[in-house]
């Protein structure tokens, strides 16, 4: 291993560039002629559009134009979409009610968008916007959806009868029930996943310009996958020919899933750019991103766990309402299916599982994938699950998880995945030791005598990436494959460049990229190049979601890689008059094994392009297209453990330490995989304990800004304590399994185990606010 190749604890290449103030996002770009964009949203969560008079706005200065639905849609801009199909359990496909990306008829949620102003400043568009007068009539809402498939409950799509989008199953109910029958023990209990904004630091933004000369449309765009943007919007949406339209993602502050889909506002800039002449920019202010952002979570789920008489798991039955928002969004139907009820056997060898999934449309923003994407769901059914029946048998939590644990692989679960390589009791071990848990008693003693209640609580997580391959997912009703692209350009000087379909908002692909490049030719980091984002310089790619980049992306790259090595081993033995079969690549040079006999790297490059010496029939050049489908999803997991104090007096939580041991397979940058778990364990604590998106009876977000909806800030986190155990993924040729989400996934279920083991009830919601925690303590008293 080199100090810069894979395993390296690398500084990140990207990182001057971006704490220099010298990043390029959207809101950075200017195209000559440009115009600013607002869009005219609708304060009704549901109505009927009665009129939009549009001509006091179209008067105001700087007004280019005032554009509507009904303009859109007789232009035949299409519907968005969702792109994975799910049908019913009756075999009746999914009820997707139509998306205009301007409503023309009726409103379905608090900031649906009715129109666009097009106009020389931003603020001259906004002030516009609130010209527009728009009639509504307006109708009954539902944002709950436990009541919106309740008789006499608003009908928000006449596609979807009683609301409901689909009624989906999975797993053997028959051997699940017979497992339930001879049980010695059934535990139940209802469990809510609560409803998440994503909040990147960067809001979403769109430029959308029509060159006329050209016939051509240019997209900029913060997007976690440009060329399926450019794929839908082409392919679905009627906005341009694929070989007539461009997308960009430039610099992208934050995804964290929220921008892997393709919004209204793109698809009606690039519209608007045709319609009035100029190139047109939007950028949504924070408000406007609670509003519109594809929202996470919002499950409510009531699940039963059946066990014999050891306590060994027979059986796991869970009925879950998924609320979908009041569209579809593009990948919204996998998240509560696919990515969510195939990770219920969690680590554990469950016999059999049955779950049922009701899908269910509200007056609300759209629900879709964050960070995790129906994993954190599936985590905190099980986590919560085993963490509740321990304390009911009074054994410890470590001791139910490790009786039960998969110890044998490959383990096929009953719904669907093929866990290919774990060690489940490892990652206990290290994070018991890591938690200090045999020390637990006598730390609870300390804080009981300072007047406050401590408590600890475990998850033992596991999740599937890398989502593949492409013909398993396509019969699971996937709109597209899920493989990923590289091409590797060797520069005639022996410089690099890798082309590569995933995308980096944060990720540091351009740094573990580069570490691999650098591993595999033996060249400094600062000669490797990372191209991504656009869909003119890639010529396909699938995007970055769902911890794939590393297991799928970077495969891709390693293919690609040995594709170069084996060309240019065949250029440097024609140089030396050696054997193929004994040079080797090391160090920047073309070596003869167990000889002094080497060609530099360059030279090897400027050979392949000056073309004077190649073996016979050897084509010029040295660069190299590979792509890569995997075989199966991997499969990261870990065991976090998080200890808290309660002040009984106030409900206050605090976070005393939390302990994360992770099984990630091989790692390229520890430094990077630390950095993401950091990251996703902030974001866990936050739904566990802050984080809520809250609406009222008529539909109206209580939590639209900063005021209201409670993001994590430093003095809520403790100093983590971070550490992996490997197991190689089987599934890729580098090992990995991916890193991204899994923060997100493991820590809810630990915080959440850890505050009702210090309170003593289990009657608590997420976030376990405060004023929860004081009101559970209170009445579990007069209990």
């Amino acid at each position: 291993m080199g100090i810069e190749g894979v395993g390296a604890r690398v500084a990140r290449k990207e990182d001057k560039r971006f704490i220099t103030g010298a990043g390029r996002y959207v809101d950075d770009m200017v195209v000559p002629g440009m115009k600013h964009a607002a869009f005219v949203r609708s304060p009704y969560a549901h109505a009927q559009i009665k009129k939009i008079d549009v001509k006091a706005a179209q008067a105001m200065p700087g007004v280019i134009g005032v554009l509507t639905g009904k303009e859109i849609k007789a232009d035949g801009i299409g519907n968005l979409i969702c792109g994975w199909m799910i049908h019913s359990k009756d075999g009746t496909p999914m009820k997707m009610g139509a998306w205009s990306p301007l409503a023309f008829d009726k409103v379905r949620y608090v900031g649906d968008a009715v129109a666009i102003v097009v106009a020389d400043t931003k603020g001259q568009a906004r002030d516009a916007a609130e010209a527009v007068e728009v009639t509504y009539k307006e109708l009954k809402s539902v944002t709950d959806a436990s009541k919106a498939m309740n008789k006499g409950a608003p009908q928000i799509h006449p596609e979807a009868e009683n609301n409901l989008i689909f009624d989906w199953d999975i797993g053997n109910a028959d051997e699940t029930e017979a497992a339930f029958k001879k049980a010695a023990h059934v535990v139940e209990m209802d469990i809510v996943n609560n409803r998440l904004v994503p909040n990147a630091m960067e809001p979403r933004a769109a430029l959308g310009h029509y060159d006329k000369a050209e016939d051509h449309y240019t997209c900029w765009t913060t997007s976690q996958n440009p060329h399926v943007a450019r794929l839908v919007m082409s392919a679905f949406y009627n906005v341009a020919p694929e070989n007539k339209l461009r997308v960009i993602a430039p610099d992208v502050g934050g995804g964290f899933g929220s921008k892997i889909y393709i919004y209204p506002e793109e698809i009606v800039c690039l519209w608007a750019s045709k319609k009035t002449g100029v190139p047109v920019k939007w950028v949504a202010d924070r408000t406007e991103s609670f509003l519109t952002d594809a929202h996470g979570r919002d499950h409510h789920s009531h699940c039963a766990m059946a066990f014999d008489k050891d306590y060994k798991i027979l059986g796991f039955k869970v009925e879950t309402k998924a609320n979908l928002g009041a569209y579809m969004s593009l990948f919204s139907s996998a998240t509560p299916t696919y990515l969510y009820a195939t990770l219920l056997s969690g680590q554990y060898d469950i016999p059999a599982i049955h779950a049922n999934v009701k899908a269910i449309y509200t007056n609300t923003a759209p629900v879709d994938a964050y960070r995790g994407a129906g994993r954190p769901e599936a985590a905190f059914n099980v986590e919560r699950m085993l963490e509740v029946s321990a304390r009911k048998f009074g054994i410890s939590p470590a001791e139910l998880r490790r009786r039960n644990f998969i110890t044998s692989f490959p383990h096929q679960t009953p719904v669907i995945m093929n866990y290919d390589a774990g060690d489940f009791g490892a990652s206990l071990d290290a994070a018991m030791k890591a938690a200090d848990y045999d020390g637990f008693e006598k730390r609870r003693q300390k804080a009981k005598k300072a007047g406050k209640l401590r408590g600890i609580g475990f998850s033992c997580y596991i999740e599937a990436c890398g989502i593949a391959p492409s013909a398993a997912v396509g019969s699971l009703g996937s709109g597209v494959g899920l493989w990923e692209s590289a091409e590797v350009r060797v520069n005639a000087v022996g410089t690099i460049e890798v082309l590569t379909g995933s995308h980096s908002h944060g990720q540091g692909h351009e740094t573990t990229f580069a570490q691999l490049v650098a591993q595999r030719l033996g060249v400094p980091i600062d000669q490797v190049s990372i191209v991504h984002g656009d869909t003119d310089k890639v010529q396909m790619g699938m995007g970055t979601y769902g911890s794939r980049s590393g297991a799928v992306g970077m495969s891709a790259l390693s293919k690609a890689l040995d594709k170069v090595e084996a060309k240019a081993r065949k250029i440097a033995a024609h140089l030396m008059e050696a054997d193929e079969s004994d040079i080797v690549i090391e160090n920047g040079a073309c070596k003869v094994a167990g000889t002094d006999k080497n060609v530099p790297w360059f030279q090897v490059a400027l050979a392949a392009y000056t073309a004077h010496n190649l073996p016979g029939g050897m084509e010029p050049g040295l660069k190299e297209t590979a792509f890569y489908d995997p075989a199966n999803f991997t499969f990261p997991a870990g065991c976090y453990i998080c200890e808290v104090e309660v002040d009984p007096e106030t409900g206050q939580t605090q976070v005393i330490q939390f302990v994360a041991a992770d099984d990630f397979g091989n790692i390229i940058n520890p430094m990077i995989v630390e950095g993401q778990v950091h990251g996703g364990v902030a974001q866990g604590i936050g739904q566990a304990l802050l984080e809520g998106a809250h609406y009222d009876d008529s539909g109206q977000l209580l939590t639209a800004s900063y005021m209201d909806y409670t993001m994590p800030r430093a003095d809520d986190l403790p100093s983590f304590q971070v550490s992996t155990t490997s197991t190689p993924s089987p599934s890729n040729p580098l090992g990995l399994k991916g890193c991204g989400e899994a923060g997100a996934i493991g820590s809810p279920p630990a915080v959440i185990n850890a505050i009702t083991d210090a309170i003593g009830t289990e009657d608590i919601t997420m976030p376990a606010t405060p004023q929860k925690v004081w009101a559970a303590l209170r009445a579990s008293a007069r209990n």
